[in-house]
């Protein structure tokens, strides 16, 4: 799907499917990453799964993430169009037991289908619905790739957001044979933005943009956002767009080929030599990623007047 009219054309050949499992609601970047994937030519973007973050800050996470994506696509006038998927509502109690869902569902069906381009699933929080996926349909583990926000910096590891919300998903999927992209903590925080930069260049921009700029500082007043060592209230972390930039170029040097590690219960990596190499990113290009979004949303809040 392309929600923009733009003066070039993505060649077929370089289409990819994607599928974006996000905790929308967890706090304020994820709406980011999900504005840029829509914006975004290349994609054929087949759902938006709405992903749990725990039960720490409300008791619904999945079903508020479920409504922060529907708020998203309305807000932009775009057709919802069955592309809104519920994942679990919480995480795997073990490594042998789904959760099933709509979103597991989905990622099962897209791996599973005669398109012959390839498949992303990229994860801006935890892993449930693609561990759910593997466990009720293992065929799918060489038929896809997934993109993964989470982790501690290596090669120690440690508390990791994304991790804590589904240790044993993140165990089931690195000790599978999917292939996995991994943007740890380290990397993700390389996406740092000024929320005069934001205020510049993103709440201009129609009715998206306002929001995506009011809704990320309401949320850095809550207390979980005070609370936080780099947000100090002149900057940000965008740290899901990196999904969308790695989508985009893949940033073949800035990446080590790892024997996906297991994770010990207090989030650090154990080496495991006998699993299959991940990509473990160790830079992104936040100039890169952050202006195509900013150059994408203006052309998109231009052609809608």
């Amino acid at each position: 799907m392309n929600y923009n009219q733009y003066a070039f054309t993505v060649p077929k050949e370089q289409m990819i499917r994607v599928i974006t499992n996000t905790d929308a609601k967890n706090e304020g970047d994820d709406q980011y990453a999900i504005v840029h994937t829509l914006l975004s030519p290349r994609f054929d973007n087949r759902g938006f799964i709405a992903a749990h973050f725990g039960d720490a800050k409300t008791k619904t996470s999945m079903e508020d993430s479920y409504k922060e994506i529907e708020t998203i696509f309305d807000l932009m006038s775009i057709p919802k169009n069955g592309l809104i998927f519920r994942g679990a509502t919480h995480s795997l109690k073990d490594e042998t037991t789904p959760v099933p869902s709509e979103g597991a569902e989905l990622i099962i069906r897209e791996a599973l289908s005669d398109d012959p381009r390839p498949l992303f699933v990229t994860f801006l929080g935890p892993l449930t619905d693609m561990a759910s996926a593997l466990l009720m349909e293992p065929r799918i583990a060489d038929k896809l790739t997934v993109i993964w926000i989470g982790g501690g910096a290596y090669p120690n590891g440690g508390p990791e957001y994304n991790l804590h919300n589904d240790i044993h998903a993140a165990n089931l999927v690195f000790k599978s044979k999917v292939p996995v992209w991994q943007v740890p903590r380290d990397v993700y925080q390389q996406v740092i933005v000024s929320i005069a930069e934001l205020e510049h260049r993103v709440r201009p921009h129609r009715e998206i943009g306002k929001y995506l700029f009011d809704q990320l500082v309401e949320y850095g007043q809550s207390v979980h956002a005070i609370r936080s060592s780099y947000r100090t209230g002149e900057c940000w972390c965008l740290g899901d767009s990196p999904v969308v930039g790695l989508l985009l170029f893949e940033h073949a040097y800035h990446y080590d080929l790892v024997p996906a590690p297991q994770f010990t219960d207090d989030y650090k990596y154990i080496e495991s030599p006998d699993n299959r190499p991940i990509r473990v990113y160790k830079h992104i290009d936040s100039r890169f990623i952050m202006e195509d979004f900013y150059a994408k949303l203006a052309l998109f809040a231009e052609k809608r007047k």
